[in-house]
């Protein structure tokens, strides 16, 4: 078994994904768990769901592979934070750092109803948060070899949906960020990449969302359906592992041809 768990692609490599207790997160979170990585789980409400996922990875390698951290992404702190208490349980570098957390306006609203308390959540967490993901990992991820840095954004930035203004500009933000992260990261053997999801089926894809409406995405997508979690986990498994070192600053669009 332990021989195993040595040949595994990410085996003694650490890995932080941030909001993952649902969704596209958690989904990243055992992936990487099944391709050997140490994983901190993090959370900021849900503890009893980090804490159940961090029991069941713990549970299938029969080792303290993954632990739960609470961290604010928005909070310099407690970013900070997490990246320390990582470090002390695993006792090693972060290799991987993949920033899931995100909110969506279920509203949907154009531009001219969109709130400035809404305006300002969105952009606290979703481009703030991504900011400072992307500042401690550069200075604190490992040098030389397998450093990871992956932002998650939204095929929206090039589908520029009505309803998905704010949304998708917090996420445009993102994208620019981390194409000069890598330029900055040069000579450090350190790769930053966005994934860009379309449609996925998570609780966010489908708060305000009704049937008819979900169908009518499906229908929309060359292959026929709306995205599984796996669809995308596995594409963040790739990038991640040795074989995704050449790519870097890139975008990738993961929509089933959604958003072309």
């Amino acid at each position: 078994m332990e021989q195993n768990t040595r040949s595994l692609p990410l085996a003694g490599r650490v890995a932080i994904v941030t909001g993952a207790t649902r969704g596209m997160g958690r989904a990243i979170a055992i992936h990487l768990h099944s391709l050997g990585a140490r994983v901190t789980i993090n959370y900021v409400s849900s503890s009893s769901k980090a804490e159940l996922l961090v029991s069941e990875l713990n549970d299938s390698s029969k080792t303290k592979s993954a632990i739960a951290v609470k961290a604010d992404v928005s909070d310099p702190d407690q970013i900070k934070n997490l990246f320390d208490q990582t470090e002390r349980e695993f006792g090693s570098k972060v290799h991987i750092v993949v920033n899931c957390a995100g909110v969506l306006d279920p509203k949907y609203p154009s531009l001219s109803e969109t709130t400035l308390e809404d305006f300002e959540n969105t952009f606290t967490i979703n481009t703030r948060g991504s900011f400072l993901c992307c500042k401690e990992a550069a200075k604190r991820v490992v040098r030389g070899g397998g450093g990871r840095i992956i932002m998650m954004s939204t095929s929206m930035v090039g589908g520029l949906a009505p309803g998905y203004g704010v949304y998708a500009a917090s996420k445009a933000a993102v994208e620019t960020m981390v194409k000069v992260l890598a330029k900055e990261l040069k000579g450090s053997g350190i790769t930053a990449n966005c994934v860009a999801p379309g449609p996925v089926e998570t609780e966010m894809f489908f708060a305000g969302k009704s049937d008819e409406l979900v169908k009518t995405l499906a229908g929309a997508c060359p292959m026929g359906r709306i995205g599984e979690p796996k669809d995308v986990s596995e594409i963040v498994g790739f990038l991640v592992g040795d074989g995704g070192e050449w790519i870097n600053g890139q975008v990738i669009r993961a929509n089933g041809g959604f958003v072309i």
